[in-house]
Order: C-alpha cells, then structure tokens, then sequence
C-alpha cells in the first residue's frame, strides 16, 4: 500500500477531526438530554411532594372529618331503611328526591332526607338531648338561635348518636358534648351552601 500523500494526509486529518467534533457534539446532546429528563423528573415530585403537603394542610385546617361519599343516587320511599350509610348521622349516599324543610324540627329527619339536604348544600345541626332535661333545653335553645341565622341550616333531634352535638355536610362530620358556638359556626359556614349534585 503506497503511502498517503500530503494533501491525503491532511484530508485525513480533517475527516478525522469532524468525526471526532461530531462524537463530542453527539455526546454532549445526549448528556444535556439526560440532565433536562433529570431535571424535570425532580420538578415533577417536588411539585406532586408541595401539592400533597398542601392537600394535608388544607384537609386538616378543614372543620370536622372526612366521611368518603356514597354518591347522590335517588331512591324511592319505600327503599327507605336500605341504606348501609358509613357514619351517624350520614353525609352522603343514597336519598329521597324530596328534601326536608330548612329551619328548626321537633322530630327526628329521615336519613333518606337529610342526606338531600346536604348535597344541595345545606349543613344539619343535631342533637341526642332529652327535651324533658333542663339543661338539654338549654342547649337546644342555643343551637337554634344559631341555625336561625342560616337558609339553608336545619336543626334537629337525632336520639342514639354518641354525642349530645353532630353537624354534617356533605361529606363532613363534627361530634362533640360541649356546647362550642365558635366550632359550629365555623363549621357552617365552611360548607354551607356548597352544590354536590353531579355535573352535568
């Protein structure tokens, strides 16, 4: 094989020298590649890390407990009793299509009925109080001169719950034996008037 000349050598030295200029250059793409996946992979679980910190704090500054839905399934009446509901007094579920009247009861609301209450936005106040109890009088008293602020609050007795005071919303529950006007406040007018019906 005949030696290269100068001129060939030089071609050589050129050809060999792109080549070598586009290994780097393809080398860098590659690497500048895998730090921009990098780096978005990293804003991507820092953003989902900020969202669910996020969620926790505003869920736990949220008044009363989460109760997940049953979802707004209408029934007839005589499917009343049927219902499994996940928490007394329920906060969501299967329900007439009929709502209870808003304002101040004497009796016990069906759950079937309240439950309508609640998606369309309204907030129960009730009570497990003997009206023959002094005291419970009292206490009744009081919550209704706070339920009568609202439209859309409903106040009433519901015997057999494990506390004297239960407020729902749809999807929310709050249980407690001491009268505290601050907490049930708070906890209306956090959900009141809030539509769950399903969108359309």
């Amino acid at each position: 094989m005949e030696p290269l000349s100068r001129k060939e050598r030089r071609k050589a030295e050129r050809q060999a020298k792109r080549e070598q200029s586009q290994r780097e250059k393809t080398k860098h793409q590659k690497l500048a590649l895998v730090q921009k996946l990098f780096l978005y992979l990293v804003g991507i679980l820092l953003l989902g890390g900020v969202g669910y910190w996020a969620y926790g704090r505003l869920a736990a500054a949220s008044p009363g407990e989460f109760v997940a839905s049953l979802g707004n399934r209408h029934i007839a009446p005589m499917e009343m009793g049927l219902t499994q509901y996940t928490s007394e007094p329920p906060t969501s579920g299967p329900h007439f299509a009929a709502i209870a009247r808003w304002g101040i009861h004497e009796s016990p609301i069906p759950k079937e009925l309240q439950v309508h209450n609640l998606e369309d936005g309204g907030v129960l106040v009730q009570y497990n109080c003997p009206l023959t109890n002094e005291e419970c009088k009292t206490l009744i008293e009081k919550l209704a001169q706070i339920v009568r602020r609202y439209d859309h609050a409903i106040l009433a007795p519901y015997p057999g719950i494990s506390h004297k005071i239960a407020l729902t919303a749809w999807s929310r529950i709050d249980k407690f034996n001491d009268f505290d006007e601050a907490r049930i406040v708070r906890f209306i007018e956090s959900y009141l008037n809030i539509d769950h019906h399903p969108a359309k």
